[in-house]
């Protein structure tokens, strides 16, 4: 059974091997920041094969009032699958749709919130150093700026992942990450499949110039780089080979036009 939605979180859970003890968080409801992540996992992890897992999530599901879910179904992106995966258990769409984007249930524990503009690099690393993995992943989703900053760098992929679906990031966050030379490859794909993302020129210049980007994308992502951006890449010799000579083919043949 699909969502019907694609983000970093949700496509994580299905092709990414997800640890126990991050999928019953997720069971429970107290990992998605957004009703459309949280309804999503839910769905999906209501037919996992682990018993405990499966039986969380239904009663999850149960505990989210008919009025929400049918109020979410009602707006114009809900994706056929959910209104299948619900109408079976009758529900409709509603008469008005969602007008938020929160999570419909909020179980997480209560931490202390964290003020972004407060927050240091010092103090979010020694914070996050106490928490183990379903923690850092709650954080890299509902932290600070300077928690996903550290977290978009875990070699747990799934963390990194987290940060990627945050409803507080920045475009700004975005190109960091793109530049970014300790990012790791997947979380570079995914920014360089998210079309909102892309639209941003900045972005696509950086991604351009990471050497850690799939030579593949920033291949393709060539035709949109400026000239003056096309020149610095043509001499980087930090970048692959055979990037650094098509920014230089791509200069002459600009010259013939």
């Amino acid at each position: 059974m699909e969502s019907g939605f694609a983000t970093p979180l949700l496509e994580f859970f299905k092709h990414g091997e997800v640890a126990a003890d991050v999928k019953l968080l997720a069971a429970q409801g107290a990992l998605a920041p957004r009703a459309h992540e949280q309804l999503g996992l839910l769905v999906w992890l209501v037919r996992d094969p682990d018993p405990e897992i499966a039986s969380t999530a239904e009663k999850t599901l149960q505990a989210i009032s008919r009025e929400a879910i049918a109020a979410f179904l009602a707006r114009s992106d809900a994706p056929s699958e959910l209104k299948t995966f619900f109408a079976a258990r009758g529900i409709e769409p509603g008469a008005a749709a969602l007008d938020n984007e929160a999570a419909l249930i909020d179980t997480s524990p209560k931490t202390d919130d964290v003020d972004d503009d407060k927050d240091d690099e010092g103090t979010a690393l020694q914070r996050l150093q106490k928490m183990n993995v379903p923690q850092k992943v709650q954080r890299a989703t509902k932290g600070s700026r300077e928690e996903r900053a550290i977290l978009i760098r875990d070699p747990n992929k799934m963390i990194a992942m987290a940060v990627l679906s945050s409803p507080k990031l920045t475009i700004s966050e975005i190109e960091a990450f793109a530049r970014a030379g300790n990012v790791g490859e997947d979380c570079l794909r995914v920014i360089a499949m998210t079309r909102a993302w892309m639209k941003n020129y900045n972005v696509a210049a950086a991604l351009t110039r990471n050497p850690k980007t799939p030579i593949a994308l920033s291949m393709n992502l060539l035709s949109r780089l400026s000239e003056k951006d096309l020149r610095t890449l043509s001499t980087d010799r930090n970048v692959p080979d055979v990037l650094r000579v098509s920014a230089r083919k791509k200069l002459v043949l600009n010259k013939g036009d």
